[in-house]
């Protein structure tokens, strides 16, 4: 089974790196922190943002940085055990770690697939969940805050953002990023003295000046995206407690009373309540005990030292460091395994073909000893049969694939990366875009098993037909067909003249003295042969021979007489056929895909000539004298004429005056095959039929 991305892709490992690294980065600030306890608030605040930030910025993107500097780089980095160590603290987590989640090993091996089957939907869903209720519950109060400050009115006050006065009890707040505004409670200026009141404007307009509302908004949306993991959450409390003590350092350094200033948090706390958004910067947040106690005891703030300022420096810089110079580093290799890919098409590729229906196509292309590639494609869909590629060249990006026997060619662009080839199938006047993939063995598709290999007849055998079903063809049923499946034989639409021409390798005109019936009478047959293994073509013609005999009481003998005839011959430039590389004993498959459009794969020349020239598509008998010897691969496309395919019981349409339309066959056999058809008069061998009757019950 192939699992959903989130659980066997590169998702889940990048995600799973992310939260290392980010998690990494949270720690090192934490011991930062620590290290500037005594320096000023603002320092330790601005690395916890640091921390904070990192959640949103995946070291992917800095690694990719590093990338890009490296055709700048006038020597390559070669230090393959630094490129190996940065990998693996920065990139722990790999996608077959993430695969190996999906392949688990247990006693109960039913339950855990299922179970492995849903948790890719489940865990998306709980995390989307969480995302939402969190968004939602701070809209909602996002929501009743601005209408508390639409409510609110204009309040005389000096301050550096406008004034408003709410009939809330919310404490004294900051709220906006853009245009933010202060926003006081009604009647504070009676609970608090003038004194206590320009303490707390003090502390909020620090807010302002600090930007803490949008700092505080940008690590809501990291507890958003992140609301699972326990660290940012600790983050958040850092940030706030940090924020305040900024505030209340600075309040205490501008000249304000130490008492003064506590006395006037404590009455805030007293008679307001505490703003219910972190990005609405107030006076109580934090832990107030351990405020007070600082701005009491007045603790002396140190400044940032060289060395603490040499540390801080340093950690920046590694930070930025690590992945950029793991993208330096990386990168080589990188690109070097991505320009290899791209120049060599071995491997496995596939993809979709839309005939109306989808047919997944399967390519295994490899390299023979002489570097030249070798293909074969299998159509998933319809068996997956092994389909050999008589040519696969790839010149610069452009791959080009032909399967002669089938008619078909396969044209495209391999991409820069070596992933896709763009391109389109053609299997007649009309292509078909498909674009093939490479493939991985845990992406691949299945290709199914072929049916077991029936090993061949003995060839001092002489079988017979064991089982020969005979029944009249549907009436006007149009074509005919000879199909040999495994051990079984079968004749589809078939006169008993059409079977004496294939049994005998004779045109119809070669027959003589046979009644009407015999070219009128339509049959189909099934037959399957005794013995074990798989006749050899011959003996395929014995049995018919046979059965003829038999079943249809046919006897004749043989004559010569002059007749008109075609001579197929090899033309000045010399043969254009490939050397198929099907079974030598096999055999042949020559089909046409439309009238005028013939497949040939693992055929000879005498087959051509007399299957197909002589008893499919001509008037009368085909001589070869083409002195070819061997099987061969070829596709003829031609357009016929109302001379042809006669045996077919079909009309020809008119030839086209198309720009693109085929040519007639003796050309197209010139241009195509380099062969020569031409006509004479030349003695040939008829058979004189002395007896025949109809076909005797199954």
């Amino acid at each position: 089974m192939i699992f959903p991305a989130f659980l066997n892709g590169i998702w889940t490992a990048a995600l799973v790196n992310h939260l290392w690294q980010s998690t990494i980065v949270t720690i090192m600030a934490w011991l930062l922190a620590l290290m500037l306890r005594n320096n000023h608030a603002r320092a330790r605040y601005w690395v916890w943002m640091i921390a904070s930030v990192k959640y949103l910025v995946p070291f992917s993107l800095l690694i990719a940085a590093g990338g890009a500097l490296r055709p700048a780089m006038t020597s390559p980095i070669q230090t393959h055990q630094l490129d190996a160590v940065m990998e693996q603290i920065t990139q722990p987590y790999t996608q077959a770690a993430a695969q190996s989640i999906a392949a688990p090993v247990g006693a109960a091996p039913v339950v855990v697939a299922h179970s492995m089957h849903l948790l890719p939907w489940i865990l998306p869903a709980v995390w989307l969940c969480g995302v939402l209720a969190l968004a939602l519950t701070w809209v909602r109060k996002w929501q009743r805050l601005r209408r508390t400050v639409r409510n609110a009115e204009p309040m005389t006050l000096l301050a550096e953002v406008p004034v408003l006065s709410s009939a809330s009890l919310l404490e004294p707040g900051v709220f906006g990023i853009v245009r933010p505004v202060l926003l006081l409670p009604q009647g504070i200026t009676e609970r608090l003295s003038a004194a206590q009141l320009g303490t707390i404007v003090a502390h909020e307009m620090n807010h302002v000046r600090r930007r803490d509302n949008l700092t505080a908004a940008i690590h809501m949306v990291v507890e958003t995206l992140f609301w699972f993991h326990p660290v940012v959450w600790w983050i958040k409390s850092r940030l706030l407690e940090e924020r305040e003590r900024a505030c209340d350092e600075a309040v205490l350094q501008s000249g304000n009373k130490a008492d003064l200033y506590a006395e006037s948090i404590l009455n805030v706390c007293k008679f307001y309540v505490e703003s219910p958004l972190a990005c609405v910067s107030g006076v109580t947040g934090s832990d107030l005990k351990r405020r007070i106690v600082r701005i009491m005891e007045e603790q002396v703030v140190n400044k940032l030292d060289f060395g603490r300022k040499l540390l801080l420096g340093l950690a920046a810089t590694v930070a930025l460091a690590v992945p950029i110079t793991f993208g330096l580093v990386h990168v080589n290799q990188v690109s070097a395994q991505t320009a290899n890919l791209a120049q060599d098409l071995s491997g496995t590729w596939q993809g979709t073909l839309h005939v109306g229906k989808d047919l997944r196509l399967v390519a295994k292309i490899s390299k023979t000893d002489s570097g030249a590639y070798k293909a074969a494609f299998y159509s998933i869909d319809q068996g997956g049969g092994s389909l050999p590629a008589n040519t696969t060249t790839l010149q610069e990006s452009t791959v080009k694939i032909a399967i002669t026997g089938i008619g078909a060619k396969f044209e495209g662009k391999l991409s820069a990366d070596g992933k896709t080839i763009e391109g389109n199938w053609s299997q007649g006047p009309n292509p078909l875009p498909l674009t093939l993939t490479r493939a991985t063995p845990e992406t691949e598709w299945t290709i199914p098993e072929p049916p077991p290999v029936i090993p061949p007849m003995a060839a001092n055998a002489n079988p017979s037909f064991e089982v020969a079903t005979i029944k009249p063809s549907k009436p006007d049923a149009p074509g005919k067909g000879f199909i040999v499946d495994g051990r079984r034989f079968k004749t589809i639409n078939t006169t008993l003249g059409d079977l004496i021409s294939f049994t005998y390798g004779i045109h119809p005109k070669q027959l003589v003295g046979a009644p009407a019936w015999v070219d009128t009478d339509k049959f189909d047959i099934t037959a399957q042969p005794d013995g074990e293994g798989t006749p050899s073509q011959q003996q395929w013609k014995t049995m018919w021979q046979k059965l003829l005999a038999e079943r249809f009481k046919l006897a004749f003998h043989h004559d010569k007489k002059e007749l008109s005839v075609y001579v197929l011959s090899v033309g000045k430039a010399g043969p254009k056929l490939t050397k198929s590389q099907g079974d030598p004993n096999g055999l042949p498959g020559l089909f046409f895909r439309q009238l005028g459009a013939l497949s040939g794969r693992n055929a000879t020349m005498g087959e051509f000539s007399s299957m197909i020239l002589q008893n499919a598509v001509l008037d009368r008998p085909v001589l070869d004298q083409t002195g070819i010897t061997g099987r061969w691969d070829f596709t003829l496309n031609w357009t016929p004429d109302d001379s042809q395919f006669a045996s077919f019981g079909v009309k020809i349409p008119p030839p086209t005056d198309a720009a693109n339309a085929p040519p007639n066959l003796y050309t197209a056999i010139q241009e195509q095959l380099g062969l020569k058809l031409e006509a004479t008069r030349a003695p040939a061998d008829v058979l004189v039929v002395d007896h025949v009757e109809k076909p005797s019950e199954n």
